[in-house]
């Protein structure tokens, strides 16, 4: 992690905390999280300021939705392997949050914010655009389609099946229920899996975590 991310923390225990879900305890990482957020859309602004001379308020707006939004930081989360780093509670843990797009998306933003306390402004900026302005030209590029869609073109692309989704469970009251998605992809043998407030937001979730695993698969398959 220390190398993807370019630095090395001082202090290992607020790398510790940032990588600590709330389903731990009192101590944890949302306070981090807050902070982590704030700096990383000032910083995407400003790498894309830069970038774009010509680009108006909307264009550069749009674009940082792009690069700080919940499937994006995930997929950074995914690269630098934080899932298998981080610290949940019992209840996450058997439920598979170590996978879950929000929870790995916060835990990115914790610790950009705890790279920043550990070791100022300029180790934090450096980092932030260490992970990002390699994703700059591509979301520049990128359209608005939903996961699931660019799930289903990425796989016709290649000539591969498409994806099958199935309902795995539920659970939580009538006015606020969870549900949990499987995506799978029989031709990769790749199943995961998503959670969201709605149906069409797990199988959504599912698919942006598929297209995530796919999009790494083809790419090691280049290298």
């Amino acid at each position: 992690m220390s190398r993807e991310l370019g630095y090395d923390f001082h202090d290992p225990a607020l790398r510790d905390l940032a990588l600590s879900h709330r389903s731990t305890g009192a101590r944890n990482n949302e306070r981090l999280e807050f902070l982590g957020d704030a700096l990383l859309n000032g910083l995407v602004a400003e790498l894309l300021f830069e970038h774009f001379p010509k680009a108006d308020e909307g264009e550069l707006t749009r674009l940082r939705a792009r690069l700080v939004s919940e499937p994006a930081l995930a997929a950074i989360a995914r690269e630098l392997e934080l899932g298998d780093k981080l610290k949940l509670g019992p209840g996450e843990l058997k439920s598979g949050g170590f996978r879950r797009e929000s929870i790995l998306a916060d835990a990115l933003e914790a610790l950009i914010a705890a790279v920043f306390l550990d070791g100022g402004w300029f180790a934090c900026r450096e980092a932030v655009r260490r992970l990002i302005e390699p994703r700059v030209a591509a979301a520049a590029t990128a359209d608005d389609k939903d996961p699931k869609t660019r799930l289903q073109e990425l796989l016709q692309a290649h000539a591969l099946a498409l994806p099958a989704y199935e309902l795995t469970g539920s659970s939580g009251a009538d006015h606020a229920k969870i549900f949990d998605v499987a995506c799978a992809i029989g031709a990769l043998g790749l199943r995961v899996d998503g959670r969201g407030s709605s149906r069409r937001a797990a199988e959504q979730a599912a698919a942006a975590a598929a297209y995530a695993e796919v999009e790494r698969r083809l790419r090691d398959e280049r290298q």
